[in-house]
């Protein structure tokens, strides 16, 4: 049944009767995406387990993990259902391929390196029931290792500027501010961190899931563009809090991360913006690419240099052969939240502003 995006349906959450109150909940299926991560399963497997939502489902979709994942699930944790898929083809097809085979009014969408609050459930599923305008939404995400700090993937709702740069209220690049309640607030937001992402599903399937073509790195941010540009909001639910250990599968400064995350955030901005900017916007991020190339290598760090220069050659390879098989947006009608008409590189590396505070003074 297609549901009315415009209705708000309230939920008694003080209910006596347990399981009447479960039955009458919207169902929440939590898909945790694998790869080789059974150490993070035994330790964070648990306080998934622990939520306190009662109308859940937990969910392990294994990309072909060659460690011990699998049977330590079937031992230690039989009640947690199993799909496997044949071969590792990547975060985003990962995803799409285990969710083809799940029914569920919502999916979250939870890395295996992520420690859950007990209640962490519950504050986002009655905002976006109350809001049948919002279409995705995350939880605050804190750094695991120094829990008074924002994490980078997402920290408080992510953003973007001008020029397809993501950044996050609590992250502008690799500046993380301590979380000191500044933004408290559950309001709209650009992107909702894949490391911990709500989505009605429903709307995940209409919209085309994530694209395959970005493998890993940002392709929520992509999707998130395409959730507002179909006229849904994209929303952060500081209530809700997650501990996020991050770079579990590429870590920091891999070329292979470097690699991705330019070529698909060029492929993003393509995507989803007109031709007019686009004619701008790209030749703009091809500079100042290449200028943050020629940095890496004056630094010494060659692989990085020459990810970059990779990514620029599949980006226009993209464009001449497989640009076709794109996911693009359903529409470009809707309006986006979370955008910030000026430049981040200018603001952070020329005028030294270094957190989002200082960048977006009004919110």
């Amino acid at each position: 049944m297609t549901k009315d995006y415009n209705e708000s349906i309230p939920y008694d959450w003080a209910n006596d009767d347990l399981e009447a109150e479960g039955s009458s909940l919207p169902s929440v299926a939590i898909v945790i995406l694998n790869w080789n991560g059974k150490v993070f399963l035994e330790k964070f497997l648990p306080s998934v387990l622990a939520s306190t939502y009662l109308n859940k489902r937990i969910i392990v979709a294994d990309n072909a993990s060659t460690d011990d994942s699998l049977s330590f699930l079937n031992i230690h944790y039989p009640e947690v259902e199993i799909i496997i898929h044949a071969k590792n083809e990547g975060f985003a097809k990962g995803y799409n391929d285990a969710l083809a085979q799940v029914g569920s009014d919502y999916y979250v969408l939870l890395n295996s390196d992520v420690e859950v609050s007990e209640g962490w459930i519950e504050p986002i599923i009655e905002l976006m029931e109350k809001n049948g305008s919002i279409g995705t939404c995350q939880p605050k995400i804190l750094n695991y290792a120094n829990r008074e700090y924002f994490e980078y993937a997402g920290a408080c709702g992510g953003w973007l500027d001008c020029l397809g740069y993501p950044f996050a209220r609590g992250r502008v690049f690799n500046e993380i501010e301590k979380d000191l309640g500044q933004y408290n607030v559950a309001q709209p937001c650009f992107w909702a961190t894949g490391a911990a992402m709500f989505v009605r599903a429903d709307m995940y399937h209409v919209l085309g899931g994530l694209d395959e073509y970005f493998f890993a790195h940002q392709e929520e941010v992509d999707f998130c563009w395409r959730m507002q540009l179909a006229g849904y909001k994209v929303f952060v639910q500081p209530a809700s809090v997650v501990y996020h250990v991050g770079g579990g599968t590429l870590p920091q400064g891999s070329s292979k991360k470097v690699f991705l995350n330019f070529r698909n955030n060029l492929v993003m901005l393509a995507k989803n913006s007109t031709l007019t900017c686009c004619m701008y916007k790209i030749p703009c991020r091809l500079v100042l690419d290449a200028i943050a190339a020629y940095k890496e290598l004056f630094a010494g760090n060659g692989k990085s240099f020459l990810a970059i220069a990779k990514a620029h050659l599949y980006f226009f390879k993209w464009i001449l052969v497989e640009r076709k098989q794109a996911v693009f947006p359903i529409s470009k009608k809707g309006k986006v939240s979370g955008w910030y008409d000026g430049s981040i590189v200018w603001q952070y590396f020329i005028k030294k502003k270094l957190k989002f505070s200082e960048i977006i003074s009004h919110k």
